[in-house]
């Protein structure tokens, strides 16, 4: 298998079925690292797929792995979470074009937000760098309550709670759109997401 097979795009309705598969690999992965995913219910992602706030990788019609957006105190900061990437099509490079695609499209939909990240990997820490993330204080990052609730499925919430989440075992990254030009993603979704924006029952 090659990266070549691997179809990589910002997920629609018709990957609704999928959703299933989607929570139960974010569940296998959060039990192996013990860090870094927060657990999330089936409407939670369903809502983020229909909203174009993901991306979906498939070998054919197999689910491959996923990552989804969401943004804190007003659109002000951007978080692209919950990147995962099934065991069996891990080292082609999947995460990294998901990575790829799901800062893409949180730039160009909100070009002027700050995209931070909280993790402990050394690899999500390696793309983050290489897009242009710098090392951060938890200071730097939102202060939305919402955000850090999240957390609280991790094993080492003690340390978050104990600091007054000044720090923890995950490293703070941010991205300064102010520091780099503009992203560009595809004219149809960017068509899909007008049309979103469009309808007055969408919520962002």
């Amino acid at each position: 298998m090659k990266l070549e097979d691997i179809t990589i795009e910002v997920a629609s309705e018709s990957h609704l079925v999928y959703v299933e598969k989607i929570l139960n690999a974010i569940e296998e992965a959060a039990q192996v690292r013990g860090t870094g995913i927060a657990r999330r219910k089936p409407d939670y992602i369903a809502r983020k797929i229909e909203e174009a706030k993901a991306v979906i990788a498939l070998h054919g019609e197999e689910f491959a792995g996923f990552s989804y957006i969401e943004t804190w105190e007003h659109k002000h900061y951007v978080t692209t979470s919950g990147l995962i990437v099934r065991p069996e099509f891990r080292g082609l490079g999947i995460a990294k074009k998901i990575k790829d695609l799901t800062f893409s499209l949180a730039r160009t939909r909100w070009p002027n937000a700050k995209i931070f990240s909280l993790t402990s990997g050394a690899a999500v820490m390696a793309m983050n760098t290489r897009l242009g993330y710098k090392p951060v204080t938890f200071a730097e990052l939102t202060n939305d309550d919402a955000f850090w609730k999240g957390c609280e499925g991790c094993v080492n919430v003690d340390i978050l709670k104990r600091t007054d989440r000044k720090y923890c075992i995950c490293t703070g990254m941010l991205f300064d759109p102010e520091e780099h030009l503009p992203a560009k993603i595809p004219q149809e979704v960017l068509d899909r997401i007008a049309k979103l924006d469009e309808n007055e029952d969408y919520e962002d």
